[in-house]
């Protein structure tokens, strides 16, 4: 795993704006209109997150593997000038190429 989700990561997400301070695994709850969340949910809450960011590997991989917009667009252009709006351009090739080496799960 490249990133762990901690506590912190589910507090944030279970309860946005809330005021806690975590030293340790002890929890401080400071916050006087939001609840507390129970052990249970942020373990749930910590699980969930850990899947989401899993489940997005392969974008956090394909992502550095695109060209720069700038360098996308020209591509585009240039198969658009030469009537190549389909598979046949290179726009087209250079991203399916990225999408077949970093294929969904």
């Amino acid at each position: 795993m490249a990133n762990e989700m901690k506590t912190v990561d589910a507090l944030k997400s279970l309860k946005p704006g809330a005021e806690w301070v975590l030293r340790g695994d002890v929890l401080e709850w400071l916050d006087g209109s939001q609840t507390e969340p129970t052990a249970l949910e942020l373990s749930n809450e910590v699980t969930r997150l850990q899947g989401v960011y899993d489940g997005k590997a392969y974008q956090r991989t394909r992502q550095p593997a695109y060209a720069a917009i700038a360098e996308q667009l020209d591509q585009l252009y240039h198969d658009m000038t030469a009537g190549k709006l389909d598979a046949t351009g290179e726009w087209h090739k250079a991203i399916k190429a990225v999408k077949d080496a970093t294929p969904k799960p």
